[in-house]
């Protein structure tokens, strides 16, 4: 069976100790999982700290843990981040909790022209909803690396900070020639997945993004909604990888 996680932030364990875990993880493990005196847990900090343990007991203090092992994953490189376009409904919450899943580092939501969606007024609302979801996606998938989600940038203000990252940036359009694996990612250290919303990027976008270096990619023959474009991305990244046996290919290295 596989260990459940649960995540502390403020980790601080050591083979062979003990240490209680609170709070609403710890609630959960209780009430909702029914975690019991033996069972085999996995608690990390969001930061690639991880520590296996065993459940001693279960009381409304929290769940008291011996903790067998403790390993530190390393952080994924290249560092990936979505550049996802705010679009309706709960589409985007889709997009960021599969992201998550797929293995991105970091998500940064982006006001473009044409996106309908607007954060204005509710941004800390909206943002902690994205947060709640790749909270939720990290646990799911086993993750002992937590992606941040950044405040949502404007166009302007996404070209700048990826100059300032030297970010290799995909611009993610069904009018692009070069498939995503003639992108040349083999020197990258971050790499940036722009994904639009439903109208599209404008080509005013388009162009700013080639400014700065940026290459638009084609993802496959059909166009993607703007909810599946990016983790698609991601995987396809991965998948290139793999094939390729290794780092030769993209240069990426999965979190463990």
């Amino acid at each position: 069976m596989t260990r459940p996680v649960y995540v502390d932030r403020g980790l601080r364990a050591e083979p062979g100790g003990r240490f209680l875990l609170t709070g609403p993880e710890a609630h959960h493990a209780a009430t909702v999982k029914r975690a019991r005196a033996g069972e085999l847990i996995d608690v990390v900090d969001g930061r690639g700290g991880r520590a296996r343990c065993s459940v001693l007991s279960s009381s409304k203090e929290g769940l008291e843990l011996a903790v067998l092992d403790v390993e530190r994953d390393p952080e994924a490189e290249p560092r990936l981040t979505l550049v996802q376009a705010l679009i309706k409904g709960s589409r985007d919450e889709q997009a960021v909790e599969t992201a998550t899943e797929y293995g991105v580092s970091r998500i940064l939501p982006w006001a473009s022209a044409r996106t309908v969606a607007s954060w204005k007024g509710k941004e800390d609302k909206a943002r902690r909803r994205w947060q709640a979801a790749v909270f939720a996606a990290s646990k799911q998938s086993r993750r002992s690396w937590i992606p941040d989600v950044l405040e949502v940038h404007t166009t302007a203000q996404l070209l700048r900070l990826a100059q300032v990252e030297d970010a290799a940036v995909l611009v993610c359009h069904e009018e692009a020639h070069a498939p995503l694996s003639y992108a040349g990612l083999e020197r990258a250290k971050d790499i940036w997945i722009v994904v639009g919303p439903e109208g599209g990027i404008t080509p005013e976008e388009i162009d700013s993004f080639l400014r700065i270096g940026g290459q638009t990619v084609l993802l496959g023959t059909n166009v993607l909604r703007s909810a599946s474009a990016g983790p698609f991305a991601i995987a396809a990244l991965h998948g290139m990888r793999a094939a390729a046996g290794g780092e030769a290919a993209t240069g990426l290295e999965s979190e463990r």
